[in-house]
């Protein structure tokens, strides 16, 4: 068995986003000259996530209006924000979606289902954040 890891590093414009990140897993994979086995994608901090889902606009915009009405942005409504932060939306939108995904690998490609996209969810962006790539296997 071997293993492969990469990080990816990703700062969004603004602080709440979804971005498609397959296209660079794809990439690592096939770095990573493995062809069967599994791929586990994290993000690496605690106010963003990495989840699967379908590539729609509408769909992106449901998911940040969902979180947001859930876990509402606001300096006073938070015990941590009392901390000096005012990130407390951010971490519990986090919990909402997820921390990491893990996809198979069969014949050296991601072994989604139909429609399925691996995502990067930001909550609290507009600094850079790392995502970890390792695929192990065969």
């Amino acid at each position: 068995m071997k293993s492969y890891t990469e990080y990816l590093t990703i700062c969004t414009d603004s602080r709440y986003d979804i971005v498609n990140i397959t296209a660079q897993v794809e990439r690592a994979l096939q770095k990573s000259g493995i062809q069967e086995g599994l791929c586990l994608v994290n993000s690496m901090h605690i106010t963003s996530s990495v989840f699967i889902n379908d590539n729609e606009s509408g769909l992106h915009a449901d998911f940040l209006k969902w979180t947001e009405k859930l876990a509402p942005y606001g300096l006073d409504k938070y015990q941590h924000n009392l901390t000096g932060e005012d990130n407390g939306d951010a971490h519990l939108k986090r919990t909402l979606l997820g921390r990491e995904v893990v996809v198979a690998v069969t014949q050296g490609r991601l072994d989604f289902g139909p429609w399925e996209t691996i995502f990067y969810g930001e909550f609290d962006g507009q600094r850079n954040k790392r995502i970890l790539i390792k695929i192990i296997g065969e």
